[in-house]
Formats: C-alpha cells, sequence, structure tokens
C-alpha cells in the first residue's frame, strides 16, 4: 500500500535491509550508492516515520513483510480560525415546538381575537379566520420556519440566498426592535397589577375605600362614565389625566420604571446562556397560561350569565361576511397571532437539526395557535357575561380589546368574584408568560441577526454577556419614553405603526423574492432534503403550498396592505377621546417606512458591488452566494483526521515505487 501523495513529499529517504541479511554478488549488489553495474545511485539517509491519518508509521527494517511499528498519537485537528464557532441546537424537538407555541400565543390571542370575534358576526368570523390561516397564515409560516431551518442562520444571513433582498432581513431586525421597545411594557403594567394583586380587597375594586364614594355615585346617578377600575388605570398606573398628548409627555412614573427594569433583568437572564436556558423555561411559560384558561373557563361557567357572554360571542351573523372589513380583520389576526415577518420564527428555526420535519411542525404550531386563540374567547366571554348580568347592562356595554380588556374590563370582572385577589393573581401570571415568550422570540431574532453577522460574539461568552447587557439596558432607556404621564399616547402610536404596512411589504417580498428570484421549485426541493423521508403527504401537500407562494398568498398580502392604507388615510388615530394630529401620524408613518425601505436601499447595494451592465449585476445579485451551501447546517463539516481501523503492512516497494517512477520519467 502507497502513502498518501501528500506524504511523499516528506518522504525523501529510503531505507536498505542491512549486510547481515545478504550474501555474495548480492551483498555488493546492494551496498548503498552501488549498483549492479556498478553505477551510483543516489544514497537514501536514514529512514524517517511515515504519517497515515494521524498515525506514525515506524518501518521495521529487518523484514520486509514485518508489519510496522505503530506509534499512535491523538487525532487532534488544528482548528480553522476562519471557521465560526459553532451554533447551538434545540435540546430536543419539544422545546422548539413550546418555544414557537408561545412565541406565537401571545397577549392578541386573549385581548384581541374575542373582540375581533364578536364585533365582525360572532361565530360567523371563525369562516374567513380559517380561510386566511390555510391560504395566508401556513404557507408565509412554513416558508419562513424552512428557510430558517435549511439556511441554518439568522434573519440577515440567510439572505445569501438571494443577495438583493438582503434589505428584508434588516427590516425584519428593526420591525422587532419596535415591538420589543413596548412590548416590555405591557409586563411591566402586568407587574405592577400582580404585585397591587397582594392585598384585598383589589385596589381597582368597589369594595376599596378609595373607591367607596365612585362607585356609590355611579349607583345612585345610574351613570356609567368611568369606573373604580377604569379610574385606577388612568389615574394611578398611566397617570396620563396629567398629560395633554404627545407633546406632553410628563415625568416618568417610577412605580412602572422600577417594573420595566425587573422586566427586562429577566428577559437579560433568560437571555444569557440562549436557547439552552430559554429552550428549558418555556416548559413552564408556554403551558401556564393554558392550565390558567382552563381554570378560568371552568369558574366561568359556574357564574350567573355567564352563558349570556358566551352566546354575544358566538352568535352568528351571516350578512357579515359580504363586509370587507370582517375578511381584512381576519387576515390581520392571522397574519399577526402567528408572529410572520418579525424574523423570531427564522432564528428559532435556524438551531433545528436538519432533518426536522418542518412541515408538521407548521401545521401542529398554526392549528394550536388558532384553537387557543377561540379557546381563550369563552374565558374571556364567560366573565364579562358575569359583569354585564351584576351591571344589568348589554355585554357589549362592558366588552373591550387591548390593554381595555387586560387592565380595565377584565380586572374589574375578577374583582366581582369571590375571592378576588386569587382570580387576579392567576389572570396576571398568565399575562406575564404570554408576553414573556413572545418577547423571547423577538429579542431572539435580534441577537441571532446580530451574531450572525458578527459571529465573535457568540463565541466568546464575555462579550455576548457585554451585548446583550448593552441591549437590554438601551431598549430599557428608550422604553422610559412609554411610561411617562404621557407615554401610553406613544405607546398607542408604536403599536399602530411598527406592525402596520411595513411589516405586510415586509413579508410580500420575502414571498415574491423566494419565489421568483430563489426560485419556488428549488426551495421545495430544499424542503424535501431536510425531510429525508418525505413521507407520500408531504410532497402532496408541498404542490398546495407552491401554489399559495406564487399566486394566492401575494394577492391577499396585497390586498391586506391596500385595505390599511385606506383605512389609515381614512380614520383618525385615536386614544380615548384624544386625536393625533397630524404629526403624530406622520411620525408613525416615517416608523413604518424605516423598517420596509430597507429593501430597496440594499437591493441598490448588492447591485453596486456586482460588475457588468445593470442587467448582468441584477442576476448576479439574485444568484444564491458560494457561502450559501456552505454555511447551511448539513453542509458545514469541521475537518477531522480519519482513524484506520485496520492493519497496513509496507513493503520495500512501497518507498521505493516514487523513486523508480521519477527515474523512469526523466530517461
Amino acid at each position: 500500500m502507497k502513502p498518501l501523495p501528500e506524504q511523499w513529499h516528506d518522504q525523501q529517504k529510503k531505507t536498505e535491509p542491512s549486510q547481515e541479511e545478504m550474501t555474495g554478488d548480492e551483498a555488493k549488489t546492494k551496498t548503498p550508492g552501488i549498483t549492479a553495474a556498478g553505477t551510483k545511485t543516489p544514497t537514501l539517509g536514514t529512514q524517517s516515520p511515515v504519517q497515515l491519518n494521524g498515525v506514525t508509521l515506524q518501518y521495521d527494517v529487518g523484514d520486509s513483510t514485518a508489519q510496522p511499528q505503530f506509534e499512535s498519537r491523538p487525532s487532534s485537528p488544528s482548528p480553522n480560525p476562519d471557521l465560526p464557532p459553532p451554533r447551538e441546537q434545540w435540546g430536543g424537538k419539544y422545546e422548539f415546538l413550546l418555544s414557537c407555541i408561545g412565541y406565537c400565543v401571545g397577549l392578541g390571542n386573549v385581548w384581541r381575537f374575542p373582540y375581533l370575534c364578536y364585533r365582525n358576526g360572532g361565530g360567523v368570523f371563525l369562516i374567513p379566520y380559517f380561510i386566511m390561516m390555510l391560504v395566508t397564515g401556513l404557507p408565509l409560516f412554513l416558508m419562513e420556519l424552512s428557510l430558517g431551518q435549511y439556511g441554518a442562520a439568522g434573519p440577515i444571513t440567510v439572505w445569501k440566498c438571494c443577495p438583493l433582498l438582503k434589505g428584508i432581513g434588516i427590516g425584519m431586525l428593526l420591525v422587532s426592535s419596535l415591538v420589543c421597545l413596548y412590548y416590555n411594557v405591557i409586563i411591566a403594567w402586568t407587574f405592577y397589577y400582580l404585585g397591587m394583586s397582594f392585598q384585598s380587597p383589589l385596589p381597582w375594586s368597589c369594595d376599596a375605600i378609595a373607591n367607596a364614594r365612585l362607585c356609590q355615585m355611579n349607583v345612585t346617578n345610574g351613570s356609567h362614565h368611568l369606573s373604580a377600575s377604569e379610574v385606577f388605570w388612568n389615574e394611578q398606573v398611566l397617570g396620563v389625566v396629567h398629560s395633554e398628548g404627545l407633546q406632553d409627555p410628563g415625568p416618568v412614573r417610577w412605580q412602572l420604571a422600577i417594573c420595566l427594569m425587573v422586566a427586562w433583568l429577566i428577559i437579560f437572564l433568560c437571555m444569557l446562556k440562549g436557547i439552552r436556558s430559554s429552550g428549558k423555561i418555556v416548559y413552564v411559560t408556554a403551558t401556564f397560561p393554558y392550565l390558567v384558561l382552563i381554570v378560568l373557563i371552568i369558574r366561568g361557567a359556574t357564574l350567573e350569565g355567564s352563558l349570556q357572554g358566551i352566546q354575544f360571542y358566538l352568535t352568528p351573523d351571516w350578512q357579515r361576511l359580504q363586509n370587507a372589513q370582517v375578511w381584512n380583520d381576519a387576515a390581520s389576526q392571522i397574519f399577526y397571532s402567528l408572529g410572520i415577518g418579525f424574523g423570531g420564527l427564522l432564528s428559532m428555526a435556524s438551531y433545528n437539526k436538519f432533518d426536522n420535519n418542518v412541515i408538521r411542525d407548521t401545521i401542529v404550531i398554526a392549528v394550536g395557535n388558532c384553537c387557543t386563540s377561540f379557546f381563550a374567547g369563552f374565558a374571556i366571554f364567560s366573565i364579562l357575561g358575569h359583569m354585564a348580568w351584576r351591571k344589568n347592562v348589554p355585554v357589549g356595554k362592558v366588552a373591550d380589546s387591548g390593554p381595555g380588556l387586560a387592565f380595565v374590563a377584565y380586572p374589574e370582572a375578577l374583582a366581582l368574584l369571590p375571592g378576588s385577589p386569587f382570580w387576579a393573581i392567576l389572570f396576571f401570571l398568565m399575562l406575564f408568560t404570554l408576553g414573556v415568550d413572545t418577547l423571547f422570540g423577538n429579542m431572539e431574532g435580534i441577537t441571532t441577526a446580530v451574531m450572525d453577522e458578527f459571529p465573535v460574539l457568540r463565541g466568546d461568552m464575555k462579550k455576548k454577556t457585554l451585548f446583550l447587557a448593552v441591549l437590554c439596558f438601551g431598549f430599557f432607556l428608550l422604553g422610559l419614553l412609554l411610561i411617562t404621564e404621557g407615554g401610553i399616547y406613544w405607546f398607542t402610536l408604536i403599536d399602530s405603526y411598527a406592525t402596520s404596512f411595513g411589516l405586510i411589504i415586509i413579508t410580500l417580498f420575502m414571498c415574491l423574492g423566494i419565489s421568483f428570484f430563489y426560485g419556488v421549485n428549488q426551495f421545495c426541493q430544499d424542503i424535501i432534503d431536510m425531510i429525508c423521508t418525505c413521507p407520500p403527504w408531504c410532497t402532496k401537500v408541498l404542490w398546495y403550498f407552491k401554489a399559495c407562494w406564487v399566486f394566492c398568498t401575494p394577492l391577499l398580502l396585497l390586498f391586506i396592505l391596500i385595505y390599511v392604507f385606506i383605512e389609515m388615510y381614512n380614520t383618525p388615530l385615536h386614544y380615548g377621546s384624544y386625536e393625533y394630529p397630524r404629526w403624530g401620524k406622520a411620525l408613525g408613518v416615517c416608523m413604518g417606512t424605516l423598517c420596509c425601505i430597507q429593501i430597496p436601499i440594499w437591493a441598490i447595494v448588492a447591485i453596486c458591488k456586482e460588475s457588468g451592465t445593470l442587467k448582468d449585476r441584477f442576476r448576479k445579485s439574485i444568484r444564491p452566494l458560494k457561502t450559501w451551501r456552505v454555511t447551511s447546517g448539513h453542509q458545514f463539516v469541521t475537518p477531522q483526521m480519519v482513524e484506520v481501523p485496520y492493519t497496513v503492512n509496507l513493503t520495500d516497494a512501497d518507498f521505493t515505487t516514487q523513486q523508480w517512477e521519477n527515474g523512469t520519467s526523466d530517461a
């Protein structure tokens, strides 16, 4: 067996049998440097060991048939400094599933879907809701999960598959940053309410001494202008009664500042070790809301008036299907509740194993998210129905959405129950876990995008800790504006525009870019490559998704985008009785534009980096980079030495063949 070709450069000398083993003329002809014809040959010095697959071979010159002596050395190839630090992976498939479910099942499932359902025809709303889930939600969800899992990269780096669209990743990063900025303020409010729930009576109930006079006046005069919970929310929590609008933020509410600092500290500690820590935390935070919802439903079913609330929630109004607003609300709720376009799904999927069944996960997570929204409506409206019965008013008078439901209507309903502090603590713990899980996903999108662009942060724990600390502290400082006395006005502005038209444009270009630039057929083949043992139903389902990606989903996203622009132009923005000034709406439009304008900016940069005519540059900029396939999780293999599992016998011919070949070629 010959040594490896590259080893001949190190093996320039050979060893001859000893003179004692030769006799007569044979010994003379084998004298070093003398041939049988008397001519000189190059004299080879002493032997040098041969390296074969990380093992040193010592040649025994005593017997050409003897086995070489092996001096085994550990195979420890030197690390390549050019290779990025290895990426983490989920500890198990359930960690990924629970993380995605926790990310998707957020506050919107509890405080927005039930309100939209009763406002848009009750049970009839479920028809457009599930249609939009099939045509828009599932295809976009699968696209984002597949792109992240196949590329094993974050929202920015993954666009090596099509450098022209790198701006989509930058836009996702900005949207997630805006959402994180105001989303943790909700958790701070939740902390405040949670702390105030450890007292009896609850401070927003009519049983509290401070609210006795107010509640008595409402009962005596028959007026319902301000309830005790509304006064508590506006005066004690927000302090909004001391502000005149956007231009008058006022001082920071120090109680909320402490709550906000604690909220960001929790996020920092949970994100410090990446998915190894957050993947374990979701076992609690993703399942706890379901336990609370079950308890609230059971408790609500035993209350007087709960059936009226459920009836109000589900009573169908078939005429509402003719209204375009219903279909837009259904599409928007699916779009936002699944967390599409924020980069969180893409980042979490990038830590999956390459052969994870992404189609199965998509169906499980999306269907589970939609069923949770429907399920939460029973917990909300059963108790709101009891409050309407106690006040002797229609359910529509007490129903609300958004912060108004979570911090005004529902706490007021809980205050009417026996043992109200216990129910309040359960409810606000549920809101906390819902908010934290969603914030985990958004923060993961930000950190993964940055660490993929700067791999040194991933390999050095000190630098990663410093980066996370600076990031969380920066969000805390920016969030102080939202917890001033006029902070609710800024909160509503960011909430209305950060995830409005900009997010829809980003998702639209993601769908079009993958379908027509990267190639929908290539993308489907990538999914099949990931699912090694692809069952027949997977292949058939991909045909459906392919039709959605190319035709149905872009058209529906375009419909939503046009409707959003029309509604934004015709409908003034309000918070309570305060109407936002024109400059305030312009500021909101600038926030949305800042996110989506990244797409053309970075497309121009990608084209300018190429050479040739404009057409050639465009073609090169939509072509995947050479590092796209290399950096994919399944292609990335660290070079290493291969151990030889069997004995190798070397003879004289193995060491002299190279000399004879050289001599022949010279002749």
